[in-house]
């Protein structure tokens, strides 16, 4: 089944009702389905139907716009997140080879390729009255979702429609959601979390209100506004909540309709977490956890009688009818799920995966009461901000800067993001540090940039020659 499916009937249910709020601007489903079909029918004279198109725009309605028409049209949508630096867009373009790049006005200087841009603003060729339903098929892929590889390079995670409509049901039912909720959206669109905020709210007739990302910088502007809209239900990260237990106005903000919080992408300290349960006391909370791979497979939702400050919580019990392994040898977390992806997408062509049990890479054991508990990565990724961080990325940016022989790069605790990236560097002769690593600046995105350098005369080494990270963490410390 088509992940569009349950929107459509939405449209037929309640056409008047409001799909999506964004600043001042409101659509209802009628008018949404209407803006759709128009680049949709675009989109289908040009035989896009399994090819890709990225989308080069911030969150927002027309963001949510093209990606349902990309789908309307049977194609697979790329978001791009526009604020990376445009080395990384570029590779991330040159490597999904786009059929299009779907934004406003002229392509960006930034871009290699502006020959398949596709400027949305500009009358299209074709009305909706030519627009014909996609027959989309559930194995059939419906998004391609970059994070930081191990290789040093981006990779893009394919999702089928099956994935998506398999959480996007779940989460319905066991969120119950209805036509009354209104969700706040903040989740970047190339992040997972937006699924939820995409489809998992039109799916059930509910209203999704885009968040300012302005706001993220004042906790207490930000909980104003949840309280304005009188929004019922947000899935975000704890770094952001803890920023709110500490800074939100929680006590003197009216949150009385805020029904739920759904938290992914890192561990949420105890402390804070705590602090924001007994604020608001009557909002349920949940963990959920999953890598991109498989979106959600396990969640939890937070029993404030069993919170402790020296205590993580647990990840929970298994989600979305995901089976749940554990590694006998490695304590590694094993998924089969119907979220699962289909593989990476690479060179414009999927590489489909091989296995149906993935392996996550997380560390992990069951509790006393029967309950999944995290306990760390198995390698060296970092949770950044929500952000899967790879390591070898960052190194390989910093490794191609003249002025620098040799990098590692490890993660240091912050109470804000979770994990921060720090490196250690050995410099030519001479070079002063601050002058070499500006250009990191243009070529990694914020939430990559390493928070802090040490310079050393030599990488710390294992008896077998490998670099000792461990010794280098230390060094943080």
């Amino acid at each position: 089944m088509s992940i569009l499916k349950p929107f459509y009937k939405q449209c037929t249910l309640a056409p008047d009702a409001t799909a999506f709020t964004e600043e001042e601007q409101s659509v209802s489903y009628t008018e949404f389905k209407t803006r759709i079909e128009q680049i949709a029918a675009f989109l289908q004279t040009q035989q896009v139907q399994k090819q890709c198109i990225a989308i080069a725009l911030e969150r927002g309605i027309e963001a949510a716009n093209c990606i349902y028409s990309v789908l309307s049209a049977g194609a697979i949508y790329l978001p791009l997140d526009i604020k990376n630096p445009a080395p990384r867009l570029n590779f991330i373009i040159q490597d999904a080879q786009p059929r299009f790049i779907l934004g406003i006005g002229s392509a960006p200087d930034w871009l290699e390729t502006p020959e398949i841009w596709l400027d949305i603003s500009q009358r299209l060729s074709t009305t909706a009255e030519h627009f014909f339903p996609d027959s989309s098929k559930p194995t059939d892929l419906a998004a391609i979702l970059y994070t930081s590889g191990s290789t040093g390079s981006p990779k893009g995670v394919a999702l089928s429609h099956q994935a998506l409509t398999n959480f996007s049901t779940w989460a319905n039912k066991t969120f119950r959601l209805n036509q009354h909720d209104r969700i706040a959206s903040l989740a970047p669109l190339h992040f997972d979390l937006s699924i939820f905020d995409l489809f998992s709210s039109l799916a059930a007739g509910a209203s999704v209100y885009f968040l300012p990302s302005r706001l993220s910088l004042s906790p207490s502007r930000l909980t104003g506004w949840l309280s304005e809209h009188k929004i019922t239900t947000w899935y975000t990260v704890p770094s952001l909540l803890s920023f709110i237990a500490l800074k939100g106005a929680l006590t003197t903000t009216d949150l009385s309709c805020l029904k739920r919080i759904l938290f992914a992408g890192e561990v949420f300290p105890s402390p804070h977490l705590i602090k924001l349960a007994e604020l608001l006391a009557d909002t349920e909370l949940y963990n959920l956890y999953g890598p991109t791979e498989t979106n959600v497979c396990c969640y939890w939702q937070v029993d404030r009688q069993r919170l402790s400050n020296d205590q993580a919580i647990p990840i929970g019990n298994a989600a979305c009818n995901a089976q749940l392994n554990i590694d006998a040898d490695t304590g590694e977390l094993l998924v089969k799920s119907l979220n699962n992806f289909s593989g990476y997408w690479q060179q414009g062509k999927l590489q489909p995966v091989t296995i149906d049990d993935y392996p996550t890479g997380d560390k992990v054991s069951l509790n006393g009461q029967g309950e999944y508990q995290y306990h760390g990565r198995l390698d060296r990724m970092l949770k950044c901000s929500g952000y899967r961080v790879e390591p070898a990325e960052i190194e390989h940016c910093i490794n191609r800067l003249n002025s620098i022989e040799s990098s590692a790069v490890v993660g240091i605790k912050d109470l804000t993001s979770g994990q921060r990236p720090a490196a250690a560097i050995v410099l030519k002769k001479g070079v002063n540090l601050a002058k070499a690593i500006q250009p990191l600046r243009q070529q990694l995105a914020p939430y990559m940039q390493p928070c802090k350098f040490i310079v050393l005369d030599t990488l710390p080494c294992l008896s077998n020659g490998k670099t000792d990270y461990q010794a280098i963490e230390q060094l943080f410390k």
